[in-house]
């Protein structure tokens, strides 16, 4: 197969299914994964993929809204880095809510064995994490959004109007200095700002992608953020914004 050929295959595949890895690509199309990354490095730059840690997805437009399952494609190592880190921060006898999402999962797969916490999310599936840890959960309730497993709506925003929290995870679609922190759904947008507004401290569990994207809803500024934890140094032209807030920042700096 000539290297144009494959491709128009590689693009096809990641736009048909969803997105793709590297390995799976490599092995489908029988060439080795620096090939595969080669290739994919062209297609970004022709604007036909969006790469991401180990894979690629489908271009997307400020409007659209990656799947659960899109999202697990993405930058899984970053993640369970993310995720570590941010467990690291935990105290015992916090009461602690997680936001929905591949990275706050992350964060709950994480919990240290020796602390006790009180959790609640919006996520069946972080509650489930939580409870085969053996941690006290509370579910927000609300309406189930398939794309993302996310409970949304009244019911769930009834649910944070009435409790308080020391801790909330908190996910996002994109950073920007401009826009600040949006997601592509107005639904997650508004339940997301309650969460912001009721925890005393907000750690946001950003991924290195996010910065620079921006989505359709803004749901939260940079000021509302009490702590960033992510897989890579912050770029310059987002460190200033958070420092200047007083964020604390959690990063992986290589060696």
């Amino acid at each position: 197969m000539l290297p144009d050929e494959r491709k128009r295959e590689i693009a096809e595949i990641v736009t048909e299914e969803n997105g793709s890895t590297v390995a799976d690509l490599a092995g489908r199309l029988d060439v080795s994964e620096a090939t595969i990354r080669r290739d994919l490095r062209d297609l970004e730059d022709d604007g036909r993929v969006e790469r991401s840690h180990g894979g690629a997805l489908p271009v997307k437009t400020v409007g659209e809204e990656r799947t659960y399952g899109q999202k697990q494609v993405q930058g899984r190592d970053a993640k369970r880095i993310i995720g570590e880190r941010a467990a690291e921060t935990l105290q015992d006898g916090q009461v602690v809510f997680f936001d929905s999402g591949t990275t706050t999962i992350e964060v709950a797969k994480h919990v240290p064995d020796d602390v006790t916490i009180t959790a609640a999310t919006n996520s069946p599936l972080v509650s489930m994490q939580l409870a085969e840890a053996g941690i006290e959960v509370k579910v927000t309730g609300g309406t189930l959004r398939r794309s993302t497993w996310s409970l949304v709506g009244p019911t769930g925003e009834s649910f944070l109007d009435r409790t308080n929290f020391d801790v909330l995870f908190l996910g996002t679609n994109g950073i920007h200095p401009d826009a600040g922190l949006t997601t592509p759904n107005e639904d997650e947008a508004r339940i997301k700002s309650r969460m912001c507004e009721k925890a005393s401290r907000v750690v946001l569990v950003a991924d290195n992608s996010k910065f620079g994207r921006r989505s359709f809803f803004r749901f939260a500024s940079f000021e509302d953020v009490d702590t960033l934890v992510t897989d890579a140094p912050v770029p310059a032209e987002y460190r200033e914004p958070f420092e200047t807030m007083g964020v604390e920042i959690i990063e992986e700096v290589g060696e």
